[in-house]
């Protein structure tokens, strides 16, 4: 990437966001961090800050697409521009379909995909502008099934869908966009998603296969945005889901229920 550009992460406070921030900004971008908790964004944006990042954050609530619209306006205020948008901000659910509040799923798809959705809106008229880069921070859950999380699931294949389709539209304005599929992450993101009745989660999630770090995983969105990428499949865990899901989905459903059913009962 050429240094000075500037690179937009929404759940910038997270651990994904944060460290693809950081990973960017050693690099010499100038980053803003979006997120719906201003005291953590405010904290992570000043530790970059602290490190010769000339950084930002803003609080944002990626789900209000008027709130999308201002910070991104906010962001061009203070660097005038928009190279990469990375769109992180997510948020999980766990548990039985028939058991899950309705209200959890719009929730999810709020943030998940109308998130990503509001703020591509609001970014793309400056990414047409730099010929710039879209991110999309997906998981293995957008491309096979994932037992107990149908909500997330639904919004994570929604993205592929929409950016897939994005791509196609894109590409005469020398756009580029990346779908990123990570398996399971070091990170305090399942203990802030939604149970069946919408409250906070308070158990620790089920997990399958090895769990990487941020800073893996934001090394590996590094190279694969200089390489403008498609799509990239993060660990061998997740290499092995993306080839099974396709090639014996039957398999990998009987094999995927049997290791996150108790998990689900309990």
């Amino acid at each position: 990437m050429k240094s000075e550009e500037v690179i937009v992460v929404t759940g910038g406070s997270g651990g994904i966001g944060g460290a693809i921030a950081k990973r960017f900004g050693r690099a010499g971008a100038r980053v803003a961090l979006l997120d719906v908790r201003l005291d953590a964004v405010a904290a992570r944006a000043s530790e970059l800050a602290s490190s010769g990042i000339d950084a930002i954050g803003l609080e944002c609530d990626v789900a209000d697409p008027a709130v999308c619209q201002s910070s991104i306006e906010s962001v061009v205020d203070r660097f005038g521009r928009v190279d990469i948008l990375v769109n992180c901000a997510g948020l999980t659910q766990i548990g039985p379909f028939a058991e899950t509040d309705l209200a959890v799923y719009r929730r999810v798809m709020g943030v998940n995909f109308f998130g990503a959705i509001y703020c591509t809106k609001a970014a793309l008229p400056w990414l047409k502008k730099s010929r710039g880069l879209i991110v999309a921070i997906s998981s293995v859950a957008g491309f096979a099934p994932l037992l107990g999380r149908t909500g997330y699931c639904a919004s994570k294949h929604a993205l592929h869908g929409f950016f897939d389709t994005l791509r196609c539209e894109l590409a005469e304005d020398g756009v580029g966009v990346m779908i990123s599929c990570p398996t399971f992450v070091d990170t305090e993101f399942a203990r802030s998603g939604l149970g069946p009745d919408g409250q906070t989660l308070k158990t620790e999630r089920s997990t399958s296969g090895e769990i990487v770090t941020p800073e893996s995983i934001a090394d590996s969105i590094f190279r694969g945005a200089s390489r403008r990428r498609d799509l990239l499949v993060h660990s061998r865990t997740g290499k092995i889901a993306y080839w099974t899901s396709r090639l014996a989905p039957r398999f990998y459903a009987r094999t995927m229920t049997r290791r996150f059913k108790s998990a689900i009962e309990s």
